[in-house]
């Protein structure tokens, strides 16, 4: 897809992107090929590749939907969160990125791209979920995590009766049917499951959820919880690790060698949705 396709596809879908909007997609795409050279964004950075598999498939989902603010977590290099605030100046825009090196390019984008109403919280979504509790009017993920889990994380933040868009791929009827206990517990109904095209080996389905009762407060589960454990046992920590808990050597804090151990970690909860 080149720069006058996707803007042209972007218009048969009812949005209109002006010279400033398109000038921000070029820049944009500069700086992730420009930072992609220091870190890890993306194996994604053909041109043509670009517009229709980053660009493109990020603003499509949200074409048909009225929202002023939206949420979107594990933004990683900005998809779908910036290119959907490109295309929807508008709107009111949390990118929510655990890793720090990530959110620097994220606020170097912004800079650049002179984003308004746009904000970048080093955070994780599980924290989040504490103060930003059912604020959000859309909240969306893409390629974070299977359908359960990433209902558990995004919910707790969407408004009643408003929106949660899982944006999946080939997989994600699949995903549909082994998550339908975390459906009933989060209290969400799926409303429309969107599947179409980009390339002949690249299906996407997007999932719509509309939020229709509160989410049980103790959801989503805690992250990580410090256990002190001696660096003598190290040993016993890595056997713990391959049981589901997450035990590192280097994981150190300041009062002497102890390893930072993950209780109720996301492999833990895969568990429960099960």
């Amino acid at each position: 897809m080149t720069k006058i396709e996707f803007q042209k596809a972007c218009l048969e879908a009812g949005i209109q992107l002006n010279e400033e909007q398109m000038n921000q997609f070029v820049k944009y795409m500069q700086l992730l090929v420009e930072w992609n050279e220091k870190m890890n964004l993306t194996a994604i950075t053909q041109e043509e590749e670009v517009w229709e598999k980053h660009f493109y498939d990020s603003i499509m989902p949200f074409s048909n939907i009225d929202f002023e603010t939206m949420c979107d977590i594990g933004s990683g290099a900005g998809f779908p969160g910036i290119p959907v605030k490109i295309a929807f100046p508008h709107v009111h825009m949390t990118l929510v990125e655990p890793l720090q090196k990530r959110c620097r390019f994220l606020n170097e984008v912004k800079t650049q791209l002179n984003l308004s109403n746009l904000d970048i919280l080093n955070v994780r979504a599980e924290d989040l979920a504490k103060e930003k509790r059912e604020c959000f009017e859309v909240v969306s993920a893409r390629a974070v995590a299977k359908l359960s889990i990433l209902l558990e994380l995004c919910v707790p933040l969407v408004k009643m009766n408003h929106t949660m868009v899982a944006l999946k791929g080939k997989n994600g009827h699949e995903e549909l049917l082994n998550a339908q206990k975390a459906i009933d517990i989060l209290g969400v109904e799926l409303i429309d499951e969107e599947k179409f095209m980009i390339e002949e080996d690249a299906t996407r389905i997007n999932l719509y959820f509309k939020k229709v009762k509160h989410t049980p407060s103790r959801l989503p589960c805690r992250g990580e919880m410090p256990v002190h454990l001696p660096a003598r046992h190290l040993p016993k920590a890595r056997r713990l690790s391959r049981k589901g808990s997450l035990a590192h050597p280097h994981f150190f804090d300041r009062r002497g060698p102890f390893l930072w151990q993950r209780k109720n970690s996301r492999r833990s909860q895969n568990a429960c949705w099960s």
